[in-house]
């Protein structure tokens, strides 16, 4: 049995893209070894890319019955100057979700969705605006419809960053001072991409949200401490 996670990054650890990460890479440590994790997910995709590129039906010909399939789309879904990645938040996003689904059910394998990670978006008065409300609540909808397990990551990470604060919050996100990587030797602020804490951190979220649904796949999550 494997569980195949269509929702972060997926390059190694100390991959050319480091110190950028994301939740998928560590999510693996929230399980025991009865439960092979395998990260399919690639930055910067939307439910349309992921599938136009061909990302998806491989992973749909590996599938065997059984497999659990975790996928989490919507960050750039809402590229509306990306004809490629774009998808309409309502109708069209749904319609993506739910033929993703049909596919994994086709394969004997179990479904699950996950709403996408909050920004760090802070207004000028210090309050966290949310910039996924659309495409949550059309994950929401499509999980309730289709009844299966649906992980709140927005919410939950929207509760995480509110409690940190506008400063608290940098700590999750690629806030790099000049010169400390010779690749960004004038640093970066990344208010939506996670760095090694932040996906720690969130992967953390990820077996919490499992923990309380009714997936039979929590029964591989490893003892909460």
């Amino acid at each position: 049995m494997a569980t195949y996670n269509v929702a972060a990054l997926s390059k190694s650890q100390q991959g050319e893209n480091y110190p950028l990460r994301g939740w998928g890479m560590y999510l693996g440590e929230q399980f025991t070894d009865k439960l092979a994790i395998r990260n399919k997910a690639i930055s910067g995709r939307s439910s349309r890319s992921f599938r136009g590129e061909g990302h998806w039906a491989k992973i749909l010909d590996s599938l065997k019955k059984g497999d659990y399939v975790l996928v989490q789309f919507g960050h750039n879904d809402q590229k509306k100057e990306d004809s490629l990645r774009y998808t309409e938040p309502r109708l069209e996003f749904g319609a993506s979700l739910s033929q993703y689904i049909r596919e994994i059910r086709n394969k004997g394998a179990h479904p699950i969705l996950a709403t996408s990670i909050a920004r760090r978006n802070f207004d000028e008065a210090g309050r966290l605006v949310d910039t996924h409300t659309a495409y949550t609540l059309t994950v929401l909808r499509v999980a309730a419809a289709e009844g299966i397990p649906v992980l709140d990551m927005n919410l939950r990470t929207m509760q995480l960053l509110d409690s940190t604060g506008v400063e608290g919050s940098k700590a999750f996100f690629l806030y790099i001072p000049a010169g400390k990587f010779g690749k960004l030797p004038d640093g970066l602020k990344d208010n939506t991409h996670l760095n090694e804490y932040g996906g720690k951190t969130v992967a953390a979220i990820a077996a919490s949200e499992l923990r309380s649904s009714k997936s039979k796949l929590k029964k591989y999550l490893k003892r909460a401490r």
